[in-house]
């Protein structure tokens, strides 16, 4: 392959170099942000050999090249550009300028909680792990792996109290990374987590087994020594008014009194403004918000399983699906009150039916290319990928990708009904197995098999429906 040549017929489709603002590469992916996308050549793009899909999201417009390839044909873009040296958070930086103010704010709390998936991912998975070991009827009829094997017990509790870890500090994770984010400095933002989560508070989880909560009496006024383990809203504003004050007194502060005022100034002001009124209030906000949730899921039951699952591959077309980041790390850290999350296993019915509809593609097809996107992106899907299936096929044909969320709606209803709940985030596929409560493992996997179904012999029914249209036109 001359990779030159694709370069330069990429950059062509695209509407030449001028048209070019910023560009970066991932695994499988040009990420590119253009000035003008109405410039782009959809056929002459989907034309190339090298191309195996398109789409555009939060700025970005992305075409689909994969593994091994992309890295190659890059670098003669960059070369053709002049835009090389560029990471793909330069380019998201840049997109994200584009993005109307919807989709700035779900960027933003993308750029907080993904950094700290793999901590809350691995505490997850531990819980999970715990359960297998706690869980009665699981493996033995009324009885668990502990009460058969008593010299486990110790083992089961040690890894109860890894898992528990990540989500009793977790306003140190989130303070350290949205400070980050908004600019100020991340281990002050460490600070103010540990704060709120010191020792001398009365523990967050503890707060109903206490009668009187003690208070500080400031100047006659009360402010409760209470934490805020497992909490996400309130460390999130409380984060954001530290990093905005940081830069603000860095901005009149003399050079020599900065490394020691600003740090002081900063945290001590968030840390009594965050107990006395932003903590309480968002507290009570964020209650409100899985409460109602958690009332949708109790309260619709089917109905809101189908309707979620109709709708969650839309929402992921939109990018508004990394917003649910912040919602299940919630849902998780108060799984004693909420069970774990909803939303993973209904993100994972939607993933099946995406490859199970991108498979049947690969059957139903005679194009080599098509076929050749097909197998290896209905694969990915399944493992919990769905870009390069639904960009690079689904919505492309448009009826692979209704049978998919078709199935994805029959299945969620099902899973829904069946109060399926993970306890971990992980890859939402058939991998996410190890993420789900093990009294629910059963129905998640007849869920899969689902949407599984559903998708692909619904597929095969619409693409026949769709060659007679064809076929009508061409008569006419």
């Amino acid at each position: 392959m001359n990779y030159r040549q694709e370069a330069e017929a990429i950059l062509e489709a695209i509407g030449g170099k001028d048209n070019v603002a910023a560009a970066a590469h991932c695994a499988t992916r040009l990420r590119l942000v253009l000035n003008d996308e109405s410039k782009v050549d959809e056929k002459k793009l989907d034309a190339l050999d090298v191309v195996k899909g398109t789409f555009s999201t939060g700025g970005q417009y992305q075409i689909i090249i994969g593994a091994g390839t992309v890295n190659k044909v890059y670098a003669e873009f960059a070369e053709l550009t002049g835009l090389g040296d560029m990471s793909t958070s330069d380019v998201k930086s840049a997109g994200a300028k584009k993005g109307n103010p919807l989709q700035q704010f779900v960027k933003m709390l993308s750029d907080i909680f993904v950094p700290i998936i793999p901590a809350i991912v691995a505490g997850g998975l531990l819980m999970g792990i715990n359960n297998l070991l706690t869980a009665p009827d699981l493996f033995f009829e009324g009885s668990s792996l502990i009460d058969q094997y008593p010299g486990i017990a110790d083992l089961a509790a040690m890894i109860n109290t890894f898992a528990n870890a990540a989500f009793v500090f977790l306003p140190v994770l989130i303070g350290f990374s949205a400070a980050k984010r908004f600019g100020g400095n991340p281990y002050l933002g460490a600070a103010l987590g540990m704060i709120m989560v010191h020792p001398d508070l009365v523990n967050a989880y503890a707060q109903a087994t206490v009668g009187d909560i003690p208070v500080w009496n400031i100047l006659g006024f009360e402010i409760e020594k209470l934490g805020y383990q497992g909490q996400v809203l309130p460390v999130l504003v409380s984060a954001y008014i530290l990093s905005k004050l940081e830069i603000n007194i860095r901005k009149f502060m003399p050079a020599s009194l900065d490394i020691l005022l600003t740090p002081l100034l900063s945290l001590l002001i968030t840390a009594f403004v965050t107990f006395a009124f932003v903590g309480p209030i968002t507290r009570e906000a964020g209650n409100l918000i899985i409460d109602g949730l958690v009332w949708t899921y109790d309260s619709l039951g089917f109905f809101g399983g189908l309707v979620m699952g109709l709708l969650y591959a839309p929402i992921v077309i939109t990018g508004m699906h990394h917003s649910f980041i912040a919602i299940e790390t919630q849902l998780l850290a108060d799984i004693a009150r909420t069970g774990g999350s909803f939303i993973f296993p209904i993100a994972a019915m939607s993933n099946v039916a995406q490859g199970a509809a991108t498979l049947a593609v690969f059957f139903l097809t005679r194009d080599k290319k098509m076929k050749g996107v097909a197998s290896a992106s209905g694969i990915s899907a399944l493992l919990g990928i769905t870009e390069p299936a639904m960009f690079g096929v689904n919505l492309k044909l448009r009826y692979p990708f209704i049978a998919a969320i078709i199935g994805s709606g029959i299945a969620s209803a099902f899973i829904v009904g069946r109060e399926v709940l993970a306890v971990a985030l992980g890859a939402a596929g058939l991998p996410g197995i190890i993420s789900i409560a093990p009294a629910s493992i059963v129905s998640y996997i007849i869920g899969m098999a689902i949407a599984f179904a559903v998708a692909f012999g619904l597929t095969f029914v619409l693409a026949k429906r769709q060659a007679k249209k064809e076929a009508v036109k061409q008569a006419a």
